[in-house]
């Protein structure tokens, strides 16, 4: 990128360029962080409250399980096409209308008398959520500029990981005492108090001017983006096979031969997020600098974990360092993703980050939809080893599409 490149959403100075250093607004970057917090609490909430949702509305287990398919499904329609229909909205403005679209979500499903409306509820969760992440990136490099994308991003990560270790047990907690239709109310509460803080500590940021289709089709075309949206496809859907399945994988952990019980199962699973704390803050700090080799290096990594994880069930403390580990590099990968596809496009992180959600969102799909048929049919370590096989995929795939941008370059 030259100083003259037109970047929408990347405040620039007419004489030192868009390169100019300025003070980082942590008090915008911490709401920011807060909102990802919340929404991702919220979207995975009934995990936690299956069994008591399941009671409330007369529905059986599964039926109600689909809140989070159903969030996940309309992430994935919103993430190419919330700003393509709000093209001229500020984005400021915008997240503030997620913020209270998700308010009304948690606050439709606390008063819901029956499954449809839940549905219809978590439908617009699922927007909001995509609506936020799409334009995250480009919020974020108004905030911190262009040269730490990557650190502001880290926030907003932060936001999912403390969601994983915090959020949801506490959510789960809660429901305990005052139902998880109380629970959902809370939820409805804290996202509407968020939007006071977004709307006077965020910067204005202008919609792009390319918000259309169009863009994100050239976007794809773009050497090397097409191919690294696949990988990020790959990456995602590898993890999700695994991860979901985490549960079943420690069950047949051990140590001296005997099976370990709940207890040190419910440790071995705070240690992921524990793990994906630290990796958050550890990454976020070289990620600016180094996204490239991670976007190759972490899958490639993780990839190992899974099998180590496999492998390791005979040892309670070998298993625990591998979920820690991973957790220390997962929890950060939307963070390299995002930094990833914003040095890359910076003329186009509106499409970029759309590209991105669209990714994460139906990696999840995919994962949900052939996960648990894989399980039954094949058992955990099979279905480990095809989650290691594509992070592997897409490790290979970002190596690749370094190569074609960099051919291009040269040629």
């Amino acid at each position: 990128m030259t100083a003259t490149a037109p970047v929408p959403t990347i405040p620039t100075d007419p004489e030192q360029g868009p390169a100019r250093r300025h003070r980082m607004r942590y008090s915008a970057l911490v709401t920011m962080m807060l909102m990802s917090f919340f929404l991702v609490t919220a979207e995975f909430l009934p995990s936690g409250m299956l069994t008591g949702i399941a009671e409330g509305l007369g529905v059986t287990t599964g039926q109600a399980g689909q809140m989070v398919s159903v969030t996940a499904f309309a992430g994935l329609l919103a993430a190419p096409t919330v700003g393509l229909l709000l093209p001229r909205l500020d984005r400021r403005s915008l997240l503030v209308w997620m913020a209270i679209l998700a308010a009304v979500s948690n606050a439709l499903v606390a008063i819901a008398p029956s499954l449809p409306l839940v549905m219809l509820a978590r439908f617009l969760l699922g927007v909001a959520i995509s609506g936020f992440w799409a334009m995250s990136i480009t919020v974020a490099a108004r905030i911190a500029g262009p040269e730490r994308l990557g650190r502001a991003v880290m926030f907003n990560s932060a936001g999912v990981s403390l969601a994983t270790v915090a959020g949801v047990p506490l959510g789960v907690m809660l429901s305990e005492l005052i139902d998880w239709r109380g629970v959902f109310g809370v939820a409805a509460v804290l996202s509407a108090a968020l939007v006071v803080p977004l709307r006077t500590l965020l910067p204005a940021v202008p919609a792009a001017r390319s918000a259309r289709l169009s863009t994100l089709v050239g976007a794809i075309r773009r050497p090397g983006i097409g191919i690294g949206v696949l990988a990020n496809i790959c990456v995602v859907t590898g993890h999700f096979l695994a991860y979901t399945y985490v549960r079943v994988a420690l069950e047949r952990v051990s140590e001296g031969g005997v099976a370990v019980g709940a207890d040190t199962i419910v440790i071995l699973l705070a240690l992921f997020g524990v793990g994906g704390l630290i990796g958050n803050v550890v990454i976020g700090v070289v990620v600016d600098r180094g996204y490239r080799v991670l976007a190759v290096l972490t899958p490639t990594v993780i990839a190992g974990l899974l099998m180590l994880v496999i492998a390791v069930s005979g040892s309670v403390w070998a298993t625990g360092a591998a979920v820690f580990i991973w957790g220390f590099f997962f929890a950060s990968w939307l963070l390299i993703a995002n930094t990833w596809v914003g040095n890359r496009m910076p003329d186009q992180l509106e499409a970029g980050g759309s590209l991105i959600v669209v990714g994460f969102q139906a990696g999840i799909m995919i994962a949900a939809a052939m996960g648990g048929a894989l399980v039954d049919i094949i058992g955990i370590a099979p279905v480990y080893a095809v989650g290691a096989g594509l992070l592997l995929l897409g490790a290979a795939q970002f190596g690749l599409s370094d190569r074609l941008a960099s051919g291009r370059r040269g040629a």
